[in-house]
């Protein structure tokens, strides 16, 4: 017993150590992304909130805040810029700070409270799935993703103790940026928790109203334009086309197979909606086409669920393998797997869950259940 936990404090101090270097040693510019969510949020505050997708006026915008800062077109959901818009009371600054605290402690606190598991392979959990570098590169670049991650940890804890309309409220979250977890919705349905979905779609129609109420028909037209592309550079790399060079037919065959298998292991693992979630993100995440390396903080927080969920070694194994794969200790050397190989670890995971909800492994892997971590 004091070895094994000598060997999980080892293992808690190097990711901790993983996570200082990804703190300390960055090589992203810093805060491009919620540079322009604060500046189309200046540009509704400003012009009205029906110009927020007018690029010319963001891409000015952005130049007045940060002089010097790499300008890119504005083209997340208008949540985004009404969700940063009280930042603009604050210097450019002193905004990123505030919004960087935020969304890492989001993600930190929702995993930390809504854990299952107890002692210290809680924590690890917790640092496992905040070591990857991605989730620093999302905090580093001000994404929102965390904020998304967030909501589908809390939503995915509620499920657990059945407070299905609490847990639709929190999966609307996904409004924030739908092509990270676009598929929870088609789990809630296939696991038959009508209530969830029921919150779901009621909470996303009433602040996709409030939205379009707020931004008008010209604002909705405009970000309609923008999402039929084409896609900023490199947006692909994370996806189906970065890994396979899947395109057309090809790619919508497999994109049809993975929606078909998030389904039914959502009705098969109906009675154990923990592991439904995380198949259905990481569904998400194989059929989106449009991601950056930020977005795989939904990997993360999938990793975190299935480690909570199945607490056997040879998943946690598995996790700590692709937690190891992912850290700063190889990142910061040119070491970790590029950008396009990550979809196959996504197929691994995904694989081996929709193995659990076939049933080969559900009988071993619950007569294992809660075992020491």
């Amino acid at each position: 017993m004091a070895a094994e936990r000598g060997l999980v404090v080892a293992a808690l101090g190097l990711v901790a150590w993983a996570l200082y270097l990804d703190v300390a040693i960055r090589n992203d510019p810093i805060s491009v992304d919620f540079h322009t969510y604060l500046a189309a949020a200046q540009v509704g505050l400003q012009h009205g909130w029906s110009h927020i997708y007018d690029q010319g006026i963001v891409a000015l915008q952005q130049a007045r805040i940060a002089p010097g800062e790499r300008t890119q077109p504005f083209i997340s959901p208008p949540a985004v810029a009404l969700l940063v818009a009280p930042l603009s009371l604050f210097p450019f600054d002193s905004a990123y700070v505030i919004w960087a605290v935020v969304t890492l402690s989001a993600f930190a606190v929702a995993m930390a409270l809504c854990a299952t598991s107890t002692g210290l392979g809680r924590w690890v959990g917790v640092i496992g799935a905040l070591g990857p570098w991605w989730v620093m590169h999302a905090v580093n670049v001000g994404q929102v993703v965390p904020l998304v991650a967030a909501g589908m940890v809390v939503g995915w804890r509620l499920l657990r103790d059945r407070r299905d309309v609490l847990a639709g409220i929190a999966f609307a979250s996904l409004l924030l940026k739908p092509n990270t977890a676009m598929l929870v919705p088609l789990a809630l349905l296939f696991a038959t928790r009508y209530r969830a979905l029921a919150a779901w779609a009621g909470t996303t129609a009433l602040l996709t109203l409030v939205a379009v109420a707020v931004i008008g028909p010209h604002g909705v037209s405009a970000y309609l334009d923008q999402m039929r592309g084409p896609w900023p550079s490199g947006a692909d790399n994370v996806t189906l086309h970065g890994a396979l060079g899947a395109s057309g037919l090809y790619a919508a065959a497999l994109r049809i197979l993975i929606v078909a298998a998030v389904m039914g292991a959502s009705f098969r693992l109906r009675r154990s909606p923990g592991l439904a979630v995380p198949v259905a993100l990481i569904g998400s995440l194989l059929v989106s086409p449009y991601l950056h390396g930020s977005d795989l903080c939904v990997l993360a927080a999938a990793g975190w669920m299935v480690w909570e969920e199945r607490p056997t070694f040879a998943w946690r194994a598995l996790l700590a393998a692709s937690w190891f794969l992912a850290s700063p200790f190889l990142y910061l050397d040119g070491d970790s797997p590029y950008l396009t190989q990550w979809p196959w670890l996504e197929g691994v995971l995904f694989v081996a869950l929709l193995m659990v909800a076939i049933g080969p492994l559900t009988a071993w892997a619950d007569s294992r259940r809660r075992a020491p971590a």
